[in-house]
């Protein structure tokens, strides 16, 4: 049992010699036959027909040896079962390292793909959590946007009150100041007095201007317009009754003239 080693790579190397033998044989034999085909290629050509000739010569060699190939059947290098056991574990050895580089580069591929996929997934990752803080971003952005929007239209709307009531104002203070010299108080015309004095037995209820009219009217038109109309009293003064009434300023009550109202010049 000791001695089996050493017994097999004798039998190896024998057939390995053996195998160098063969091989040496079957190349003598491919010389010879080299060294007829060129005394053959050598042999001298007439000159008429030298090319048509060499052609020819071409075309039957190489139909003979597509023959021969056609009927040669695969011949095995040797019947020594050594040899063939040791062509076929050399063989062996070539497709296993073969094999192994394969396999290497295979893994070495599916690892730098994982590498990829990894870097690939936490570049999704990034951009999902990007993604969700610019959505976040711009739902507090449309808020605030809103929200200014809203505050500034109510501060325009705000500003445009002030403006109008400043507006309002002026137009009543100015209306009050052209009332008061144009159309002053009727006790301060002395005709009216003897009017009063003539016309009044008894204590006379004092006079309001043409101003404070047309305030009780407009108040009246503002504060309920479905029942504009004031009742005349004696603090009504006849000749301003009569001016807004010809001026188309103020309108009789239809059905009693006791009573009227302002025109609705807004309407």
């Amino acid at each position: 049992a000791e001695n089996l080693p050493e017994i097999m790579n004798d039998s190896v190397v024998a057939a390995k010699e053996e195998l160098l033998d063969e091989c040496e044989t079957i190349w003598k034999q491919m010389e010879e036959c080299q060294n007829k085909l060129t005394l053959l290629r050598a042999e001298p050509l007439p000159e008429s027909d030298a090319k048509l000739s060499l052609l020819m010569t071409r075309m039957k060699a190489l139909t003979v040896e597509y023959n021969q190939w056609q009927q040669r059947s695969p011949e095995i290098i040797s019947t020594n079962p050594e040899v063939l056991l040791a062509l076929g574990k050399e063989e062996l050895q070539k497709v296993k390292k073969d094999l192994e580089m394969v396999l290497s580069t295979v893994r070495s591929k599916n690892k730098k793909l994982k590498e990829d996929l990894e870097r690939e997934q936490r570049w999704h990752d990034e951009q999902e959590q990007i993604l969700e803080a610019l959505k976040g971003i711009e739902e507090e952005m449309k808020n605030e946007i809103v929200s200014s929007c809203k505050k500034r239209a109510f501060e325009e709307l705000k500003n445009e009150m002030l403006k109008l009531k400043a507006y309002k104002e002026e137009l009543l203070n100015a209306l009050g100041e052209f009332l008061e010299e144009h159309f002053p108080l009727p006790e301060e015309d002395g005709s009216t007095k003897k009017k009063k004095k003539k016309s009044s037995e008894g204590p006379a209820k004092q006079l309001i201007t043409l101003h404070e009219i047309l305030e009780i009217l407009i108040n009246k038109l503002m504060s309920t317009p479905h029942e504009p109309y004031v009742t005349i009293n004696d603090s009504f003064w006849p000749p301003y009754i009569e001016l807004l009434l010809r001026c188309g300023i103020a309108l009789r009550h239809p059905e009693d003239p006791n009573r009227m109202r302002l025109e609705a010049f807004h309407q």
